[in-house]
């Protein structure tokens, strides 16, 4: 995977830093309810852009809409400000760290399984792929900690962050809420090596083709498409900050 262009752009905004706070401040916000709106709406929340906004600054409840989709907008604002707050004391990324990103995730949803390992077998709808056995799990969870721990000085950032997220879903360890955290995590992990959000567009071709690459990974082992789809993401968000900080 070539990833020169993403490091142009890379080099391009760490040689404006430090970044102007009035911006930092308004890409935060911009990209706190695009980040939510779309994660939410890629897992089937009803909410638009436009009302994840209001429910976020106003506090607003949106008529006709379930307490659980509102509930899903304000946790995935509290779940990227622990992103940011691990990201800025430097935190190791642990098992810790993923249930308890998971628990802000699901928590007044589900406070049953929030930030528990599931203990029952699941199926994803839509794909072949079956997640491992729940018995393997802790197994399954300590294998790809130590995968980062052994990739995370030698493979590129954005493989790194990609190759993170397709393997948390393809063990799935929660019965529910493994998306939203699995691009949470990979959002940590760019932050972590000082890159911007990237951003999952949720619009139907673009969600179309996100698990579409997700699946090629899970069931025929190719992880090309899937890394490119998120390198363009990123590729995006570098342009964005870039843009708004020139």
């Amino acid at each position: 995977m070539n990833f020169v262009k993403i490091d142009h752009l890379k080099r391009e905004l760490d040689d404006l830093r430090p970044l102007p706070s009035a911006a930092v401040r308004n890409l935060d916000e911009v990209y706190r309810i695009e980040w939510t709106y779309n994660s939410n709406a890629i897992e089937g929340n009803t909410l638009t852009l436009l009302e994840t906004k209001l429910v976020l600054e106003e506090g607003l409840t949106i008529g006709g809409k379930k307490l659980r989709e509102h509930f899903e907008v304000i946790n995935h604002s509290e779940a990227i400000s622990y992103v940011q707050d691990v990201v800025t004391r430097k935190t190791e990324l642990t098992e810790y760290v993923i249930k308890s990103l998971h628990h802000l995730v699901l928590k007044n949803i589900d406070d049953e399984n929030a930030g528990r390992y599931r203990t029952i077998n699941v199926m994803i709808s839509g794909s072949q792929h079956t997640p491992p056995h729940f018995t393997v799990l802790f197994e399954k969870m300590e294998q790809l900690m130590k995968w980062y721990d052994e990739h995370k000085d030698n493979m590129h950032p954005v493989e790194l962050a990609a190759q993170f997220h397709f393997r948390f879903v393809y063990i799935h360890p929660f019965s529910d809420g493994n998306g939203r955290t699995a691009r949470l995590l990979m959002n940590l992990i760019l932050m972590t090596y000082g890159f911007p959000p990237a951003i999952v567009k949720a619009a139907n071709d673009a969600r179309l083709k996100y698990y579409e690459t997700l699946e090629t990974a899970s069931i025929d082992k190719d992880l090309g498409p899937f890394i490119e789809l998120i390198a363009g993401c990123v590729e995006e968000s570098l342009q964005r900050y870039i843009g708004a900080v020139k």
